[in-house]
């Protein structure tokens, strides 16, 4: 008795697999992981906007949701046509300088869970908000590298170095309010640690006559 092969069987044993479907296992489960991150983080945004009370704060929050949005659109319509999006990626411009204060002070009030909504302030919520978007790219960095569709391997891909601004706006934002202190190593432990390594000489011609020699028998 003979079974008819499922059309993607088929499609899979003539190479004509249709756009859509062109998706390997990993990358199923990898882009759902993506996209339920890419929600979460938005949602998490949105509620933190609700509680912001500093203006700049809230200008960050507003330009990140929209700027997330648009990466989630992105994603969901080349993961569900295989094809190019509609609308092509962008990166990322914050609007922080990059000084970083160093340097810890005492805390004047030790942190701990809040007990109500009431009680959070705004270094709660951008705290709320760094988690949330270093958890979603470190979950594209994985997943960029188990997707075999061409497009969503790019659009992802794409999409790590824009979480990374994204974090380290938010950063810097925490740093200039002294929400976030950055210690520093003793000058001379820094020096050492600079310095215990060094850079590296090839010979790219001997190099090359290595790489072409026949294996060795035996």
């Amino acid at each position: 008795m003979q079974f008819q092969q499922p059309e993607s069987q088929q499609n899979m044993n003539t190479g004509a697999i249709p756009s859509a479907l062109n998706h390997g296992g990993h990358e199923m489960f990898d882009v759902h992981e993506v996209l339920a991150a890419a929600i979460n983080t938005i949602n998490i945004y949105t509620v933190a906007k609700g509680h912001i009370q500093d203006s700049e704060l809230l200008s960050i929050c507003e330009r990140q949701i929209q700027f997330m949005s648009d990466e989630y659109n992105i994603t969901l319509d080349c993961f569900k046509t295989g094809k190019d999006p509609m609308k092509h990626t962008e990166a990322y411009m914050m609007q922080q300088n990059h000084d970083f204060i160093y340097g810890t002070k005492p805390s004047t009030q030790p942190q701990k869970p809040v007990k109500s909504t009431t009680e959070l302030n705004d270094q709660n919520l951008s705290q709320m908000m760094l988690n949330a978007i270093k958890a979603s790219g470190g979950l594209k960095a994985q997943a960029a590298m188990e997707v075999t569709n061409p497009v969503v391997r790019r659009v992802i891909a794409d999409s790590v170095p824009n979480c990374i601004e994204l974090a380290y706006e938010i950063s810097l934002y925490q740093n200039k309010h002294g929400y976030y202190q950055v210690p520093q190593l003793p000058q001379q432990d820094m020096m050492n640690m600079l310095n215990g390594y060094g850079a590296t000489t090839m010979n790219n011609q001997n190099n090359s006559n290595s790489f072409n020699q026949a294996p060795p028998t035996h």
